[in-house]
């Protein structure tokens, strides 16, 4: 499978089809929401929303009142119901720790799904009901396409997220791994490798903060329901979609190039949600999205063929000497170099850090069976050498 998004250009009338596609499945999502929360707390009664609220939408197409939603894509409405039921199961498990679902609304990111009579040629793209949309395909789209889900940005900007079966399976995991990079997330530093490189966090949001405050201002002074408004949401909205494109961009390139030189990168397991409820750090945090940066690492890592390995959440990396093994118990944060109480080498608490979760990662990947060299393809550093 393969995946490929790409600009959609629709005309004014294709654009107001679209728009009241994107409004029939957020009418079905908050519907279904609605008589789900609503059944519970009178009567007591559980639904499902995969399956009672499906059953119900040819029952209300039927319907008077709602007979209108037959003019769209009945996929795309089912889907709805499909993504409120994984909505209700990540609220229940205990490990995502998830919020209730909430109702969509008009503004902010729209998004339909269609797997049925979709189709993608040279410079269009078409989905049911609606005649072929004028897309710009910047790559050659190969195979069958399973699914198009469109979506339009709080900007106004339409996208196709192209699902293609190109029958090119992922490369079989490598079995003797020669390069092992240990990384550790930071907020100075966004990633620092246990080799010794260090990757300057470019505090994406600080750098917009600015701007941002500015227009901000300017929309709150505006009155709701007017047309200066819309305009001053629609200056915030794009200057929000500069800052994400730009951290989007940046961390493409930080993850092809780890996983390009190296054949296994081996992470901490971050518990982000956790970790935000620090008052004084938790935009620096947010800016840093540490969670979509692993992301982004694990598919490219799975792609080649190559190891993403996490390792637990709870070992103490800063607070351990990577060179006997000593743990000290205090470490605080302002402490950025430290001396080994047991061996006196003096540490950097970062890079001592990825070394840390380096020889952790080893270690999982040889008892699963890999073969890994003594020193893991490990670059001599100046720390190595002060070790030796």
């Amino acid at each position: 499978m393969n995946a490929t998004k790409i600009r959609i250009y629709p005309t004014s009338e294709q654009a107001d089809f679209l728009n009241r596609q994107f409004g029939a499945v957020r009418f079905v999502y908050n519907k279904s929401l609605h008589i789900i929360s609503s059944q519970y707390k009178r009567h007591g009664i559980k639904l499902n929303a995969k399956h009672d609220m499906k059953k119900l939408l040819p029952i209300a197409k039927k319907s008077r009142k709602y007979g209108w939603l037959k003019d769209f894509d009945s996929m795309a409405l089912q889907e709805a119901c499909i993504n409120l039921d994984k909505a209700y199961c990540n609220f229940f498990d205990p490990k995502l720790a998830a919020k209730y679902p909430k109702f969509k609304k008009k503004l902010g990111k729209q998004t339909s799904y269609h797997c049925t009579s979709v189709g993608v040629g040279e410079n269009w793209i078409k989905i049911p009901k609606c005649s072929p949309i004028n897309a710009k395909v910047h790559r050659g789209i190969e195979g069958k396409v399973k699914s198009i889900t469109l979506s339009k940005s709080p900007t106004g900007k339409y996208y196709a997220s192209i699902l293609v079966d190109d029958g090119v399976a992922d490369k079989p995991l490598m079995q003797t791994l020669d390069s092992v990079v240990g990384v550790d997330m930071g907020i100075t530093h966004i990633a620092i490798q246990s080799n010794g490189g260090k990757q300057a966090n470019p505090r994406f949001l600080d750098n917009a903060a600015r701007n941002l405050r500015r227009k901000q201002k300017a929309l709150s002074r505006k009155k709701k329901g007017s047309k200066g408004r819309t305009k001053a949401r629609l200056h915030v909205a794009k200057a929000h979609e500069r800052t994400a494109n730009a951290r989007n961009d940046f961390q493409h390139k930080l993850s092809r190039q780890l996983i390009d030189e190296n054949q296994a990168v081996v992470v901490e397991t971050l518990k982000v949600k956790n970790m935000l409820k620090n008052k004084r750090l938790s935009k620096h945090i947010a800016d840093a999205s540490w969670g979509m940066f692993i992301e982004k690492l694990s598919y490219k890592a799975k792609h080649e063929g190559k190891h993403l390995i996490k390792i637990d959440q709870w070992y103490a990396s800063s607070k351990t000497c990577s060179c006997c093994g000593n743990q000290v118990e205090v470490l605080p944060l302002n402490i950025r170099q430290w001396d080994c109480p047991a061996c006196f080498i003096k540490l950097d608490r970062d890079i001592n850090a990825a070394i840390n979760i380096r020889q952790q990662g080893i270690l999982k990947l040889r008892a699963e069976g890999y073969s890994v060299p003594a020193n893991g393809g490990l670059r001599k550093t100046e720390h190595d050498s002060a070790a030796a």
